[in-house]
Formats: structure tokens, C-alpha cells, sequence
């Protein structure tokens, strides 16, 4: 009985969350229609279904909140109360509340909050002294699920996340062996039956990447919250555009992009949008726009947050950046000057409020892209606007990779930051340095060297690499090939190596390092400064 207590309960959790999701955006569109009545009766049936879940299963102040809820929006179903925008912040504000009590419900540690207490005296129609919260954290349990559906039966069925999380380890660790299987059976006329092998398993792994994919307009949307959250504690008026809201991406890049588009969204309405006055002075529209697009490119998913403010403040960058002790000038190009913004405490804001000021919303967006192995680049106009672009790959667990080999020991490169590979000319045995490159400068580094290890006789080659805008020269001993493989994270004091991503167990049982190219191009960079001298960024 236990066990199916855990289940309801686990199910009721997911439901509610979601129910609260659909609310949230219902209240959101309500603001902007106020006569649309199949809007009114969309959050009465959710708040209905909370109410009455959450009293059979035992959750009584779960259950009155609701209850109060759904009488006032009663009110307005009949026409006996009027959709303003007191009853729109209402109404937000008791979606908050309900999460904040299904949060302490799902933590078994029921509280008596009083702006709850407040906000039931105003569902009631009474005003309250106390302001309703700004939105607390999503309910977010701790077993989250992905739903599939067939497409031909209409069905949808909840699969556990960490179930499919196993699933493509194991169809990874099927690629391993596949990859022993070709080589133990190299010079035997088996070529149909391991072409065959290897059609049978990528079609697993892709089927099950497919199932682990979602849209990613549901995160997208969401948004519209923080816009206007943010509009209102900056006294703007601001809309949230979206595009490209069914590509899809894995669930788990979903979930960890959830921290840098809010703060991307708050940064453009905090410092990006102007205010109605200033607006109206340029002869922009008062209401400003943040725009949040989605889409594939090149295996990847690319994701940016534009607005039509009045673009990044270059001479305020400036300032900030000379007070941090950073030697730059007016000479400085916007690409290396924008990329400060994203040092941790960096902020140009005069102020500082609940919102901005604090320097941490843009270091949060850098940190989080390199656990997501992605890219962010900045484009301004001034007087225009700006986009920060994120580009990120379609899953984490398994990636197309380039094997090389420096000092003995075998690495990984991801296939997306790869451009091509050259024999080195005229290689001395340096650790790095600059040389030149399509008629560019280009920065380099030993790879043997880097780890400690001595560089390998003869030959070496150079693979060029790229992140965002930037690229490197990575010098090895061997070329390798390319392969797919299953990334594992590291543990213990390898966790910390500067230049690893992860690792990956190759077909013969030995482990390669999987390499953190955004890492290694600081490291070429700053080699090539070093023994070069070099006065500022190659790309």
C-alpha cells in the first residue's frame, strides 16, 4: 500500500505542477484578453482539479487554497466581477501560493505563510496589507518525467527520466562494443552482419533520443512571466515574442537552460529596453519587445534572446571593465569587450535592485553553457538592440567525437568544435605559440605538454579548433579517426583537470579524455601571449 501511496502521490505532484504551468499561462493571456471567457473557465478547471486532488489525497491547505481560489474566479465565469489588472497580480500571486504550498506539502513541512493568509482575505474580495511574493521555485520532483506518445493509438504514457537515462547508457555502451565487435572481426567476410549491427544500433539510439526529446516551446513561453515581472519592477512596458516553439532538444538540456533564459530575459528588460519616455523620444513604440527564437542548425540547437532596446553600452562597458583593471580601450573589438560581461560580478547597472545590479545573472548563463558544452555570442546595434545567441548540442550523454592521441594517451574531440586537421610544419618541440593560418594568426598548444607529458618523435599534426567566434591550434601525435561515443562524467581529483570535459571508454577497454575545448582556447591563448607576446585575442 505504501508503495502505491508513493505512486498517487508522485502522480498528483507532476499533475498539479502542471496544471499550475497551464494556469500561469492562462492568466498571462487573460491579461491581454480580458473578455475571453474560455480563458476563465481554463484556470477554474485546473484550480477545480487541484482542489480536488489535493483533498483526496490528504492535503488540506492545499485544498482551501483552491477552493478560494476557484470562488473568485467563479466571480468573474458569471460576470459578476470584471478582469482587471488587480486581479490579474492577484491572480498570479495565487498560483505562486499554490506552488509554495504543494513545495511544502511534497517536502512533508506544512507552514503558516501569512501573505497566504493575505491573499485568501483578498480572494475574498477584502483588501490585504500584505503584497502578494514575488513567484517562488517551480514545484520540481524529485523524479521528473518525459512523456511519449504514439502517434498511430493517440496514447501517452510517463517514462521516468532517470529510466531513459539508463536506456541510452545502454545503447551507448552497445556502440562501445560494436565498435570492439568491427575490430575483432577486421579481414573475416562479415561486412553485412556488421553493417547491419551498426544500422540496428544507431537506430536504437536515435529512436531513444527521440523519446527523450521535447519541445522547447513550453520552456519559452514560460518566460512571459519574468517579462512581466521584470517590466513591472523596472516601470517598462514589455511583450515576449517566441519562435520556434516545437524544435526539440533533450529533456536535460531543457531543464538546465531554464537558469540562463531567465536571466538573459531579465538582463534584456533591466538594461536592454528603454522606458516608454525614452522609447517615445527615439520614436520607438512604448511597449519594447524580447524576442526568444529556437532552432536547428548543424546538429546543434540554437537558442537567442533578442530585444529592441537600445543595444550593450559599450562606453559603460568600458568603464566597469577599467575599474576591474582590464586593459582595454576604444580600440577594443565589441567581440572580446561584450565577453566580459559574463565574468562573475560584472555589472554596469547604477543601482542595485531585486532584479539586476548584482553582477551574477550573466556569469550564471557562462557557467551554465559549459556544463552544457555550449557556445554564447553577443551581437548590439546602438539604438537597435542586442541578441545573445546560445548554441548547445541535441544531447549530452552521447557525442560525436574526433580520437586523437598526445604523450601516449588518447583524447576526444567533439566533432562540432572541429575544422580540419594539417600536418604541423617546422614543429620545434614548443608548448605553444602563434602561427599562421589562412592568413591568420593562429594560437596554439601541445597537448602533451598541456598534461604534463612529453611529445611524442617524428610527425605531429594540428587539429583546429573552434568555440564561439574563437579558434586553436591543438598540436597531437596521432589522428585517430572519428566514432561516437558515450560521455561519463569525472569523479574525484580528475573532476577538476583543466581542459576535461569527461571521459569515454573506448572498444578496447581504455579510458580517453574527452576535451573541454573552450578551456584549451584560453589555454592556447594565453600560451601565445606568453612566448609570443601577443597583444590581444586571435580568431
Amino acid at each position: 500500500m505504501d508503495l502505491d501511496r508513493d505512486l498517487l502521490l508522485k502522480s498528483f505532484f507532476d499533475e498539479s505542477a502542471e496544471n499550475l504551468a497551464s494556469m500561469e499561462r492562462a492568466v498571462l493571456l487573460l491579461e491581454k484578453a480580458t473578455g475571453d471567457r474560455e480563458l476563465v473557465q481554463s484556470l477554474f478547471r485546473d484550480a477545480h482539479t487541484v482542489k480536488g486532488n489535493a483533498l483526496s489525497l490528504g492535503f488540506p491547505a492545499v485544498a482551501a487554497f483552491a477552493h478560494r481560489l476557484e470562488d473568485r474566479l467563479e466571480t468573474v465565469r458569471n460576470g459578476a466581477a470584471p478582469v482587471t489588472p488587480e486581479l490579474i497580480t492577484l491572480l498570479l500571486g495565487s498560483v505562486d501560493a499554490l506552488r509554495e504550498l504543494l513545495n511544502d506539502a511534497l517536502a512533508g513541512e506544512p507552514r503558516d505563510r501569512a501573505h497566504h493568509r493575505a491573499l485568501m482575505i483578498q480572494l475574498e474580495g477584502k483588501p490585504a496589507a500584505n503584497p502578494a511574493p514575488a513567484a517562488p521555485e517551480p514545484v520540481a520532483p524529485e523524479h521528473v518525467e518525459t512523456a511519449a506518445t504514439d502517434p498511430a493509438l493517440g496514447r501517452t504514457l510517463r517514462v521516468g527520466v532517470e529510466k531513459l537515462d539508463r536506456m541510452l547508457a545502454l545503447s551507448g555502451e552497445i556502440a562501445v562494443l560494436r565498435g570492439r565487435v568491427r575490430r575483432l572481426l577486421a579481414g573475416h567476410d562479415e561486412s553485412d552482419a556488421i553493417e547491419e549491427l551498426d544500422r540496428l544500433a544507431r537506430d536504437l539510439q536515435d529512436e531513444i533520443l527521440k523519446v527523450r526529446a521535447v519541445p522547447v516551446g513550453p520552456t519559452l513561453a514560460s518566460h512571459a512571466r519574468t517579462v512581466r515581472d521584470a517590466a513591472a519592477s523596472h516601470r517598462k512596458e514589455v511583450q515576449l515574442h517566441v519562435e520556434g516553439e516545437m524544435v526539440e532538444v533533450d529533456t536535460a538540456i531543457v531543464e538546465l537552460l531554464r537558469d540562463p533564459l531567465t536571466h538573459l530575459v531579465r538582463n534584456a528588460v533591466a538594461h536592454g529596453i528603454e522606458t516608454p519616455a525614452q522609447r517615445a523620444a527615439k520614436g520607438k513604440p512604448a511597449c519594447g519587445t524580447v524576442s526568444l527564437r529556437a532552432r536547428h542548425e548543424g546538429g546543434c540547437v540554437v537558442l537567442s534572446v533578442s530585444d529592441d532596446g537600445a543595444g550593450f553600452d559599450r562606453e559603460a562597458i568600458l568603464r566597469t571593465a577599467r575599474s576591474r583593471g582590464r586593459a582595454v580601450d576604444s580600440e577594443t573589438s565589441d567581440e572580446e569587450l561584450f565577453k566580459l560581461v559574463f565574468e562573475p560580478g560584472f555589472s554596469t547597472a547604477t543601482e542595485v535592485t531585486d532584479l539586476s545590479g548584482r553582477g551574477v545573472g550573466l556569469d550564471v548563463v557562462r557557467h551554465n553553457l559549459e556544463k552544457l558544452r555550449g557556445s554564447v555570442a553577443v551581437e548590439s546595434k546602438p539604438g537597435e538592440g542586442a541578441t545573445i545567441t546560445l548554441r548547445l548540442p541535441l544531447t549530452l550523454a552521447i557525442i560525436d567525437a574526433f580520437f586523437v592521441g598526445a604523450g601516449g594517451d588518447t583524447y576526444a574531440i567533439p566533432l562540432e568544435s572541429m575544422i580540419e586537421c594539417i600536418d604541423l610544419p617546422g614543429d620545434d618541440g614548443a608548448a605553444g605559440g602563434v602561427l599562421s593560418f589562412r592568413g591568420e594568426a593562429l594560437p596554439w598548444l601541445g597537448l602533451s605538454q598541456h598534461f604534463g607529458n612529453a611529445a611524442g618523435k617524428g610527425r605531429r599534426s594540428l587539429v583546429v579548433v573552434q568555440h564561439g567566434h574563437g579558434r586553436a591550434g591543438i598540436v597531437v601525435d596521432r589522428l585517430d579517426g572519428e566514432d561516437q561515443t558515450v560521455l561519463k562524467p569525472l569523479t574525484g581529483l580528475a573532476s577538476g583537470a583543466r581542459g576535461v570535459a569527461g571521459s569515454a571508454l573506448l572498444g578496447d577497454g581504455k579510458i580517453a579524455l574527452i576535451l573541454d575545448v573552450p578551456a584549451l582556447l584560453d589555454s592556447a591563448v594565453e600560451a601565445a601571449r606568453i612566448s609570443n607576446g601577443m597583444a590581444g585575442k586571435v580568431s
